[in-house]
């Protein structure tokens, strides 16, 4: 993997590890954003920059892609992984170690999310919307929005603790998850359509007295509107799914589309999820989750 540390402005640009192992710039990048492989290390403006690390390592992925292995398999055999992340969180810092954790409390929390599906309604766009809400009766709060969000989706997809899978017409299929699954401790709302993208991922803080009271409920976060980022973690959900829920990972990988360069839409798409964030902490949100 990259050392940031180890370059200082220095390395090889993606074209030129394009030029070195012989894939495409684009498929590196969507290695990057659906894999967490190769992780450049960021110059200040955000440029991408290698070492002769990575050059082996995707030509190590190339050699094992050519004895037969999915690419995943190769990857992981070529960092000498074998395990997958535990939750979108976990995932998402493991693959984008540039993204900074912050810690927020419920309400804002509830104001971040809102503001991030209402963003996705107001653009009426088809795509994928995915929802990790801790228990089912968390997410039946938030029913009424989710079922609206799901109505113009590809792929609409709600983890909880459900009794059972479910999947009905008009509505998001629910996926359950285990009272012991790391998943069950984590608030994650992620959107992935054209023009429009988001993800917001939270495990809940344990306090030392035990349960808190709600009002005190506290996330380690990463959110981000980046196209990229939006699709790492639909990824990731989507490997999370699969051992659950073969079929409905498969619907999501089909789903997804590659991630575009950020425009500037997708700038003012995350103008505007900020701004409906400051008006639900100013009092428009309703604490319903």
């Amino acid at each position: 993997m990259t050392d940031p540390n180890a370059i200082a402005g220095t390395g090889l640009t993606t074209t030129q590890l394009s030029e070195r192992t012989g894939v495409p710039a684009a498929t590196l990048r969507m290695w990057e954003a659906r894999h967490g492989f190769p992780v450049p290390a960021r110059l200040p403006g955000g440029h991408r920059r290698y070492t002769e690390t990575d050059v082996e390592l995707v030509r190590t992925v190339i050699s094992q892609r050519e004895q037969g292995l999915s690419l995943a398999a190769a990857i992981a055999r070529a960092l000498g992984e074998s395990s997958k992340p535990a939750s979108i969180f976990a995932g998402l810092a493991q693959r984008r170690p540039d993204l900074q954790p912050m810690t927020l409390n419920k309400s804002a929390m509830l104001a971040l999310s809102r503001a991030i599906e209402d963003e996705h309604c107001a653009r009426g766009s088809a795509g994928v919307v995915i929802g990790s809400f801790q228990t089912a009766a968390f997410y039946r709060m938030s029913a009424a929005r989710w079922e609206e969000l799901a109505r113009t989706a590809r792929v609409a997809v709600v983890l909880a603790e459900f009794d059972q899978l479910g999947e009905h017409p008009g509505r998001p299929i629910e996926v359950p998850i285990r009272r012991d699954h790391p998943l069950a401790r984590e608030w994650a709302v992620v959107t992935q359509a054209p023009g429009t993208a988001s993800c917001l991922a939270g495990w809940e803080i344990p306090e030392p007295g035990g349960v808190p009271e709600d009002a005190e409920r506290r996330f380690e976060v990463l959110w981000s509107p980046e196209p990229e980022v939006a699709f790492a973690a639909a990824s990731i959900a989507s490997d999370l799914i699969e051992p659950l829920a073969p079929q409905v990972a498969r619907k999501l990988v089909a789903a997804l589309e590659e991630p575009a360069v950020l425009t500037t839409p997708d700038l003012r798409s995350a103008v505007k999820q900020a701004h409906r964030m400051l008006a639900y902490l100013s009092g428009g949100g309703t604490q319903d989750k």
